[in-house]
């Protein structure tokens, strides 16, 4: 007959301790495991799509609108794309990408957007609001000021500087004025005059923009200031401790569903692999180069420093992807926004016709929101609607009427919407769709 020996207490608390160590040991390799492993990389919405999903028999009429504007205005190729109650149902080149390279515009061509970049920057100001680093009443220079750096405060001569505040900066009601031209598209000019070596850097730029006088008394008058949103490029980066663009793409862009935004170049050889060409309108002659080199460009690739204005102007982006960024900040409830309820208020407040809203041109009260850009070599407009669309268009060409080309591209809008948008399909580009008669075949 066996015997059976007595298990001490001792010899079982050490058994529990291997298994025990043995489990964490496992689990610890699991872990490891996993995080070795890369993250998943998204997938960016300008891969998923194409010109074929959006050709749709019923708005056949609007393509053909659309292409006799751009062949009236002499434009080489644009992107529009169209949004409804969050929805992307519409995406579609006109056009060309590159025309010697002989390349098609797709809705997946990322182009400048110009000053819908200063849409962004706001929503990144918003941001931080909402993070506790700053107020809309804080001042901007100065020993109290966010960029309290002495070499910005000893270059200070007008002391109505010291009082500009965040909120003046964004409604344009900073003071600056463009007396000795636009800053930001000045910089031959203000190598000269300041005996600088080489062009300025953003640094540079702003001490020597502090050593002028303001055109009128921050808060008291309002003009359009490329340079304050500069600045607000410069206030994000203090206080985040980040680049001004990966702050962005990090804290806006990314979480907004915008994986292919990015900071512009300056010269055709440095575009991104998707990126179009920019093309002058008829007539437009060679300029020096805005570092002084002493050769002579086109004036889309090198005459300014596109990459030098930051959150003023220097955003590239897809019209579809523009417009999910758009449903992150619009306080509709199709889509989490990436903001508050309150900065979406903020943002799109209605005071009157002459004060700028925070980020957009324009904000009516009845809901209609307007934001426009324009460079050498591009027209960009967002129009926002009251019954829930979202028209984005950019082009890859300039017009010889410049900025105000956005109002012919309004009209435009208005009229392609009074007879198409009862066409437009119910369903979603943006990857969640509802499939319906209208639907094409196969979708991202």
């Amino acid at each position: 007959m066996k015997k059976w020996v007595p298990v001490s207490a001792a010899l079982f608390c050490a058994i529990a301790v291997i298994i025990s160590s043995a489990s964490g040991q496992r689990k610890g390799r699991e872990k490891a495991e996993e995080s070795a492993r890369p993250a998943p990389v998204p997938v960016r919405l300008n891969d998923t799509l194409s010109n074929g999903m959006s050709d749709i028999p019923e708005l056949t009429g609007m393509d053909s609108s659309i292409e006799k504007f751009l062949k009236r205005w002499e434009i080489r190729g644009a992107s529009l794309a169209i949004m409804r109650n969050d929805s992307l149902v519409y995406a579609k080149g006109y056009g060309w990408a590159d025309v010697e390279d002989s390349v098609r515009m797709e809705p997946g061509n990322i182009l400048r957007m110009a000053s819908v970049s200063k849409l962004i920057t706001a929503t990144g100001i918003m941001k931080l609001k909402e993070q506790g680093l700053l107020s809309l009443r804080d001042t901007v220079f100065g020993p109290c000021g966010i960029l309290n750096d002495t070499t910005f405060t000893k270059a200070i001569r007008d002391r109505r500087i010291f009082g500009i505040t965040i909120e003046q900066l964004l409604r344009h009601q900073g003071g600056f004025s463009t007396g000795h031209g636009d800053p930001m598209f000045s910089s031959q000019d203000i190598i000269r005059q300041f005996h600088l070596d080489s062009a300025p850097d953003s640094h540079t730029l702003v001490q020597c923009e502090l050593s002028r006088w303001l055109g009128f008394a921050p808060g008291t008058s309002q003009q359009y200031s490329n340079f304050g949103f500069l600045l607000l490029s410069l206030v994000i980066e203090k206080l985040s401790g980040q680049t001004y663009e990966d702050y962005i793409q990090e804290n806006i862009l990314k979480p907004a569903g915008c994986y292919d935004m990015h900071i512009a170049r300056n010269y055709y050889e440095e575009k991104y692999p998707n990126e179009v060409k920019y093309y002058m309108q008829a007539g437009s002659e060679p300029c020096e180069e805005y570092n002084l080199s002493g050769r002579m460009v086109e004036k889309c690739y090198g005459g300014s420093n596109i990459t030098g204005l930051s959150g003023a102007g220097a955003w590239v982006g897809s019209p579809a992807e523009l417009c999910r960024f758009v449903a992150g900040i619009n306080g509709r409830p199709e889509v989490p926004d990436i903001i508050s309820a309150e900065s979406v208020a903020e943002m799109t407040e209605y005071f009157d016709p002459q004060t700028f809203s925070l980020g957009w041109n324009d904000t009516k009260p009845d809901g209609e929101w307007t934001r426009t850009g324009t460079l050498s070599g591009t027209s960009a407009l967002v129009k926002c609607y009251p019954d829930g669309e979202c028209w984005i268009m950019i082009t890859n060409t300039g017009t010889y009427r410049g900025p105000y080309f956005s109002k012919y591209v309004s009209t435009l809008f208005r009229k392609c919407r009074e007879t198409y948008s009862s066409c437009l399909p119910d369903y979603n580009l943006f990857g969640s769709y509802v499939r319906t008669s209208n639907s094409p075949e196969s979708m991202p």
